[in-house]
């Protein structure tokens, strides 16, 4: 559905990843080395999925990951996936790319929201977005440290997609393709990056995602930024990119609250190992000292148990919710989280487990 609403190019941005996509396709293929076994005969009339991450509550044990951009799938973007966590009680977060303001979108919904945030080379930038941040009454602040330059998405460099657009022949093509697009575009509120728009010169002509990348964000971050960061902000703080037991027992150290294991949907590093692969042995090491969260190809309720059987707290989803909403908007976004909320609970049933905390590492074979 979404492929039939959106441009080529939008839809392309969604749905591709780095260099040849290998992590990307690895991402969902890694569940399938990993059984189930459930036990039967265990009283599992009622069910309880609920999970408390980082000091927040969820009735969900899978929170709506932040994604950047989300006006140009749907016009109510944010405001959507906002109004969507918040019918079903769980986390959802807001991009330093977002297209709907923090207050905004906390003033649609009551869940635990999360902040996603770059790093940039401008110091007072960053200290005044967690501040804005904090006064918005953003719960979570997420760093994304596996994103100090852009990965190679080479469907964005075949259409051209870039902030604002400067198409090549081929993209341009494709959105002649869909009038009711452009139409639907037009006749909305102009699309903006208000985490940034006070900050960042959007509208220079060909400033592109990439050029954002290499040329505002800083590849010289390190840990003792990090610690700095965590010391301002004074509260939960989680970092998402996290992929070694190196640095999961680092991001411990400094005093964060939670990682979340991600290669980024395999839109970073191409030939990246999986959150899913990885998680077992980072749980092992710091799981008793920072609450671990994982994302990357969770497409069905059984990757879900497979990822908290494992020791994940929660598990974020992104493309899971982006289609949805490009087909739907709200309708979509809450129709994806109700077929999740409908699939945990029977395969909790089929598994013998009436909580998330029944579930263990008993439960699982790998091939």
């Amino acid at each position: 559905m979404a492929r039939r609403k959106l441009p080529g190019p939008i839809f392309n941005y969604i749905d591709g990843a780095a260099d040849d996509e290998v992590t990307y396709r690895r991402n969902t293929a890694s569940f399938e080395r990993c059984d189930l076994v459930p036990n039967v005969l265990r009283g599992v009339e009622n069910v309880d999925l609920s999970v408390t991450v980082m000091g927040q509550k969820l009735a969900l044990p899978v929170y709506c990951s932040p994604t950047a951009l989300q006006r140009l799938f749907h016009h109510q973007g944010e405001r959507a996936v906002a109004a969507a966590s918040d019918k079903y009680a769980t986390m959802f977060g807001v991009s330093s790319l977002g297209t709907v303001s923090l207050e905004e979108v906390r003033k649609l919904s009551s869940a635990p929201q999360i902040y996603q945030f770059y790093f940039h080379k401008d110091r007072s930038l960053n200290r005044a977005m967690m501040e804005r941040a904090k006064t918005a009454g953003v719960e979570v602040m997420m760093l994304t440290v596996d994103s100090i330059t852009g990965g190679n998405r080479e469907r964005d460099k075949r259409t051209g997609f870039s902030i604002p657009f400067k198409l090549t022949l081929a993209g341009m093509l494709q959105f002649a393709m869909k009038p009711a697009w452009g139409l639907n575009y037009l006749t909305h509120e102009p699309f903006r990056l208000p985490q940034l728009d006070e900050h960042v010169d959007m509208g220079g002509g060909t400033m592109s995602i990439s050029k954002y990348f290499s040329e505002m964000l800083d590849p010289s971050m390190n840990w003792d930024d990090v610690a700095q960061m965590v010391e301002q902000w004074s509260g939960q703080f989680c970092l998402k990119g996290i992929m070694s037991v190196a640095d999961a027992k680092r991001a411990a150290d400094i005093g964060c609250t939670g990682i979340v294991l991600s290669n980024h949907g395999g839109r970073q590093l191409d030939g990246s190992r999986t959150a899913f692969d990885q998680l077992a042995e980072i749980v092992d090491a710091v799981g008793d000292r920072i609450d671990v969260l994982m994302d990357g190809g969770v497409q069905r309720g059984t990757h879900v148990l497979k990822a908290l059987s494992l020791g994940a707290k929660a598990v974020g989803l992104g493309r899971y919710y982006l289609f949805p909403l490009a087909a739907a908007g709200q309708a979509g976004v809450e129709r994806a989280l109700e077929l999740m909320r409908i699939e945990i609970e029977r395969d909790m049933r089929l598994m013998g487990c009436s909580s998330v905390q029944q579930l263990s590492r008993a439960n699982l074979r790998f091939r």
